[in-house]
C-alpha cells in the first residue's frame, strides 16, 4: 500500500480538496472553500495546511465566527445543498460563536462543515488559554456544546481517526434525510501530528445525492387517498427545492388542478404568476392559502417539517375531516401530525403520484374558488404594498418597492423579526432562487452574512438584503467582507428604532410596551442615539445613503443596481403597522394571572383559541 506522510491538518485539507460533486450538469468541487478566523487553536496546524492548498481549497477571512458560518450555510442553501463550505475557528469564544450557526443549520436541515480548534489531547499544558475546565470530567471542552446541534460530531484525538470520521462527516452533509451540520473538533496538538496516510484516501471522488424511492405500499395508500379528494391542497416546503422538484411540482399541480401553498422554506417553488400558486400558508400566510387549508379535504405536504408557523400551531388544517399525506425524504418528518407517510424523494415521489393518479383532478368548483380567491389576494397585496406618500412607510410598502426593483434576476434575503412574516405574505416570487429567508431558527444577524453566501453561490443574481436596525446592529461586519471579496450586495436597512416585531407581539399578548422600542427602554435623559447607518456602512467600505419615503427608496434602489459594489440604503420606518389581512393563530403562552387587565383579557382569548388545536 502506497502511503503519504502528512499532518492530520494537511490530510484533512487534502481530502476536502479532492471531493467533487455533480451539480447542474457538470462536475465541480464539493467545497467552495473554508471560512477561517485563526487563533492559537487552529493557526499553526490547520492554518499552515490551508496556506499550501489555496488554489484547490480557497481560504476566506471573515470578521465574526457566527456570521462566517451563516454565510457558509446560506451558500449551501442557495446551491440546493449540493455545494458546501467549511468554517474553522480557534478553541474558546471563536468556537462557541459558531454554536448558534450550527443550531441554525440543524433546524433548517442545511449542511456546513464546522472545524473548531480544541484543547490539547495530551493535556500536558492544561489548562491552556481559553480552556474551560470541568472539574468532574476532563474530557469535556466547550466544543461539546456542538453535540446537540450537530448531525455528526467527533473529536479527532488521533490523526488516523480521519480515515473513518471524514467520510462519515461528508456522508452526513450530503444525506438527503439526515443533512445538517457536521462538526469535527480538532485538538491543536493533534492537528500537527503526522501519520502515513494511504494515498488512496485522497483519490478524487465524485458524489451524487441519493433519491430514495417511495415504498410501493405507502404509495398505494397515498394514491388512494388523493384519488378520492375533491378539495386537495399541496403544501410545498424546502424539500421541493432541495430535490430539484420545483418544475415537476408545477406540472403536477397544473395537471391535476391542485392549488399550491408554500412554507417559508418552500416559497418560490412556483412563480407567483403560476395559475396554481396561492402563496404563503400559516401564521404569516395569505388569505387564499389559509382559506383553502381550512376547507381542504386532503392536504399533500411535500418536503416540509410542519412547524408551528405552517400549521397555525396545529389549529389551521388539522380537523378530523381532513387527511394529511406527508411526502418527505425523512421518516421523522413524514410521521408528524398523524399523517399518512410517503417516505421518498420529492421529485421521484411526485412523479410516482402523477402516474398513479392518471386523469384524476380536483373538482371544478374548487379550482374556480382558488382562482377567485387568488385574484382577491392580488388586489390586497397591491394595495398594502403601494406607496401612499407617508413619511414613515410600513414594512409592507418597503417590500413593495424592493420587489418592484428586484425584477426577475433578484433574490431577497432576510431572517427573523417582522420582515420575514411580511415577506412571506407579500413578496411576489419570480420562481426558484428568488426568495431566501431563514426562518427555521429565526436568527437575528443572519441577513447580511446570508446575503454574502447567496451572492457567492449565485453571482449572476442581484441580491437584496432586507434587515431591520436591530439585526443590523447585532451583525453587520460581513459588509466589509463582501467589499473585500467583491461580492456585491444591495442592503436595505429599515430603522424602526427598536425591535418592532416583538413590540407588537408584546402588546398583542396584553403586555405594556417595554424594552423593545428604544423609546420604551431605560436610557439616559437624552434618549437612545439616532444611528446613522449610511455613515456606518461607508466606514466599512460600502457605498451608502439615507433616504426618506418610498419614492426616494425606489430611486436609490435604481442607483444601487447600477453600482459595482455593495450598496446600503437606510430609511426610517413605522414600527407599529403590520399587514392585517391573512395570517393565522400562533400559540404564544400568556400569563394566567397578571396585574394588567390587558394581560388577563389576552389570556382569556388564548384559552379560547387553544380549543381549536388538534392533538
Amino acid at each position: 500500500m502506497h502511503t503519504i506522510r502528512l499532518t492530520m491538518a494537511q490530510a484533512l485539507v487534502k481530502f476536502l480538496a479532492a471531493q467533487r460533486i455533480e451539480h447542474e450538469g457538470r462536475e465541480v468541487p464539493l467545497f467552495e472553500g473554508v471560512f477561517a478566523i485563526f487563533g492559537h487553536g487552529n493557526v499553526a496546524g490547520l492554518g499552515e495546511a490551508l496556506y499550501h492548498a489555496q488554489d484547490a481549497l480557497p481560504t476566506l477571512r471573515a470578521h465574526n465566527e457566527q456570521t462566517m458560518a451563516h454565510a457558509a450555510i446560506a451558500f449551501a442553501k442557495a446551491n440546493g445543498r449540493r455545494r458546501l463550505m467549511a468554517a474553522t475557528s480557534s478553541i474558546g469564544p471563536g468556537a462557541t460563536n459558531m454554536v448558534t450557526a450550527a443550531a441554525l443549520a440543524h433546524a433548517n436541515r442545511l449542511p456546513v462543515l464546522l472545524l473548531p480548534g480544541d484543547t490539547f489531547a495530551t493535556r500536558e499544558p492544561d489548562p491552556v488559554l481559553q480552556q474551560v475546565e470541568h472539574f468532574g470530567d476532563p474530557t469535556i471542552t466547550v466544543n461539546d456544546c456542538f453535540r446537540p446541534v450537530s448531525r455528526f460530531f467527533d473529536r479527532i484525538t488521533r490523526p488516523e481517526q480521519l480515515l473513518t470520521s471524514l467520510p462519515q462527516a461528508i456522508a452526513t452533509l450530503l444525506d438527503p434525510e439526515h443533512c445538517g451540520p457536521a462538526t469535527l473538533a480538532l485538538p491543536q496538538d493533534v492537528q500537527t501530528f503526522a501519520y502515513d496516510y494511504p494515498e488512496a484516501f485522497f483519490t478524487p471522488r465524485v458524489h451524487r445525492i441519493r433519491r430514495p424511492q417511495p415504498d410501493s405500499r405507502e404509495l398505494e395508500d397515498a394514491i388512494a387517498v388523493l384519488a378520492r379528494a375533491k378539495r386537495p391542497l399541496i403544501l410545498a416546503g424546502g424539500g421541493v427545492h432541495y430535490a430539484d422538484a420545483c418544475e415537476r411540482l408545477g406540472e403536477f399541480a397544473q395537471a391535476h388542478g391542485v392549488p399550491v401553498a408554500e412554507t417559508q422554506a418552500g416559497k418560490g417553488a412556483l412563480a407567483d404568476a403560476h395559475p396554481c400558486a396561492v402563496g404563503a400558508i400559516g401564521v404569516t400566510g395569505s388569505v387564499v392559502a389559509n382559506r383553502l387549508a381550512e376547507q381542504a379535504d386532503v392536504i399533500l405536504a411535500v418536503g416540509t417539517r410542519l412547524q408551528d408557523f405552517t400549521t397555525g400551531s396545529r389549529a389551521l388544517f388539522e380537523r378530523d375531516d381532513v387527511t394529511l399525506v406527508a411526502l418527505n425524504v425523512g421518516r421523522f418528518d413524514s410521521q408528524k401530525h398523524h399523517a399518512i407517510p410517503l417516505v421518498g424523494d420529492a421529485l421521484v415521489g411526485l412523479a410516482a403520484l402523477d402516474t398513479g393518479l392518471a386523469e384524476w383532478c380536483a373538482s371544478d368548483a374548487w379550482r374556480e374558488q382558488t382562482g377567485s380567491l387568488k385574484r382577491e389576494w392580488a388586489e390586497v397585496v397591491a394595495r398594502v404594498t403601494a406607496d401612499d406618500g407617508r413619511e414613515l412607510p410600513t414594512d409592507a410598502q418597503v417590500i413593495g418597492a424592493v420587489n418592484r426593483q428586484a425584477g426577475e434576476d433578484g433574490t431577497v434575503v432576510c431572517a427573523a423579526g417582522g420582515l420575514p412574516g411580511e415577506l412571506h405574505k407579500l413578496w411576489q416570487a419570480s420562481g426558484p432562487g428568488s426568495y431566501h429567508v431563514e426562518y427555521g431558527f429565526s436568527c437575528m444577524g443572519y441577513e447580511i452574512a446570508g446575503g454574502l453566501g447567496v451572492k457567492m453561490a449565485r453571482p449572476e443574481r442581484e441580491v437584496f438584503v432586507m434587515v431591520g436596525d436591530g439585526s443590523y446592529l447585532m451583525h453587520n461586519s460581513e459588509l466589509a467582507t463582501s467589499v473585500m471579496l467583491g461580492h456585491k450586495l444591495v442592503v436595505v436597512v429599515l430603522d424602526n428604532r427598536g425591535y418592532g416585531c416583538i413590540n407588537r407581539l408584546q402588546q398583542a399578548t396584553g403586555g405594556a410596551g417595554f424594552n423593545n422600542l428604544l423609546e420604551d427602554c431605560r436610557t439616559v435623559a437624552e434618549g437612545a442615539p439616532k444611528m446613522d447607518f449610511a455613515a456606518h456602512a461607508r466606514s466599512l467600505g460600502c457605498q451608502a445613503e439615507s433616504v426618506c419615503g418610498i419614492q426616494a427608496l425606489e430611486q436609490a434602489l435604481g442607483r444601487a443596481r447600477q453600482a459595482s459594489g455593495t450598496y446600503v440604503i437606510a430609511l426610517d420606518t413605522d414600527p407599529l403597522p403590520s399587514t392585517a389581512e391573512g395570517g393565522a393563530w400562533w400559540e404564544v403562552a400568556v400569563p394566567e394571572v397578571s396585574q394588567r387587565e390587558q394581560v388577563n383579557e389576552a389570556y382569556r382569548g388564548y384559552r379560547e383559541a387553544k380549543r381549536r388545536q388538534h392533538h
